[in-house]
């Protein structure tokens, strides 16, 4: 089922055929066998940086490809839609990548950006603890100053490309103020100390590593401090509404993936004589599925296009976030039904996308978190 697009110029189109085109021939095809043998697809990655779509959202001021977030979130969704993972790890790739891009020197930048936008370094973004996935300010893990640089002491939880990013963008508290108290550090994987924990069993996604990092002791330059000491939750906060477009683009890649699918299904299958698209319950069932995909796609453009003009766009980024992961988890479940008996069974994708569809409602704040964000800011519109 082809995606009608709202794209800027002649040259965005473009680059969503380039993109649908790489997903066909070197994403869809793997995706089943990777995912179910939970296999990491790094090399994967290492072509989205040849071709250049790691670099998308970034300014050409520091060799980004300068597209505007309506543009790369819809080659999000496109990569979402043959494989989930891909493009969680490449939204997670993008964050990793912000505070370097965004807070960093000069010279970090010179160093540090062309190996990270190219491919060559995949980034992992380190911000939860177990006792920490909603409070940002409660963070444990630590780092303190020494004349060699910063040790670093305690354990990141819920790190995706845990044990397989080659940098890890970590929030350490630097000191005891609430507010200012944390830091934001460039980590290489190789430093000494670093250490990853035994990969998470997972219900879906299980071709993205997920797995704590713990700092035993681990000493980090003083030249990989990223902004000033106790800007941390300022860095980490900046990027977090753009975070949660990109999971909002992601869900309703899987959700059009079920739609399409689902709909492929409806019109081959018969019952009765006649394709099941034509009993009314199905037809309905499958008419609810579009809107609700196509409304939850014009939610995350509409917000993009608010941080693209400039304007504030956190309580519309939670608003997409939130609709557009409720969907995935409701159309994925549908297209269960569609399928019915044959849903539920490892031959058809539609299980895979329902399981991969769940996560979406939790990671980057959970959506109970969002409605949080939305009624603060209807109780406050200054906040």
């Amino acid at each position: 089922m082809k995606v009608e697009r709202d794209l800027p110029t002649r040259e965005a189109h473009d680059l969503l055929d380039m993109v649908t085109d790489i997903a066909d021939k070197e994403l869809g095809p793997r995706a089943a066998e990777f995912e179910e043998r939970g296999r990491f697809p790094r090399q994967v990655f290492r072509l989205l940086g040849e071709v250049g779509l790691l670099t998308l959202p970034f300014g050409e001021d520091v060799g980004g490809g300068g597209q505007p977030y309506t543009v790369y979130l819809q080659v999000l969704e496109e990569i979402a839609a043959r494989w989930a993972a891909v493009a969680v790890g490449m939204s997670v790739h993008t964050l990793s990548c912000h505070p370097v891009a965004g807070f960093g020197t000069e010279a970090q930048r010179a160093e540090l950006l062309p190996r990270m936008l190219g491919g060559e370094a995949l980034g992992a973004y380190s911000l939860s603890e177990t006792h920490a996935g909603s409070d940002p300010g409660a963070l444990r893990a630590s780092a303190a100053q020494t004349p060699q640089g910063w040790t670093a002491r305690g354990t990141k939880a819920w790190v995706t490309h845990g044990g397989q990013a080659d940098f890890y963008t970590v929030f350490l508290r630097t000191s005891s103020d609430a507010r200012r108290g944390v830091s934001c550090f460039h980590v290489e994987a190789d430093t000494a100390g670093l250490v990853a924990g035994t990969p998470e069993r997972k219900m879906g996604l299980r071709s993205s590593s997920t797995a704590e990092m713990r700092f035993e002791n681990a000493l980090i330059p003083r030249d990989r401090l990223v902004g000033a000491p106790g800007q941390g939750l300022q860095i980490a906060l900046s990027a977090l509404d753009a975070g949660r477009l990109g999971i909002a683009a992601v869900a309703v890649g899987i959700a059009q993936a079920a739609l399409s699918y689902a709909l492929a299904y409806a019109r081959e299958r018969q019952t009765f004589g006649r394709a099941i698209i034509e009993h009314q319950g199905v037809g309905f069932l499958l008419a609810d599925m579009a809107a609700k995909t196509e409304a939850a796609r014009a939610t995350y453009v509409a917000a993009a296009r608010r941080k693209d003009n400039g304007q504030p766009y956190t309580r519309q980024a939670s608003v997409a976030k939130l609709i557009a992961t409720d969907t995935a988890m409701a159309v994925t479940t549908d297209a269960v039904q569609v399928l019915g008996g044959a849903g539920y069974v490892l031959d058809h994708p539609v299980e895979r996308f329902m399981r991969e569809a769940k996560v979406t409602q939790i990671f980057e704040g959970t959506n109970q978190i969002q409605r949080l964000v939305i009624s603060r800011q209807l109780a406050d519109p200054a906040r």
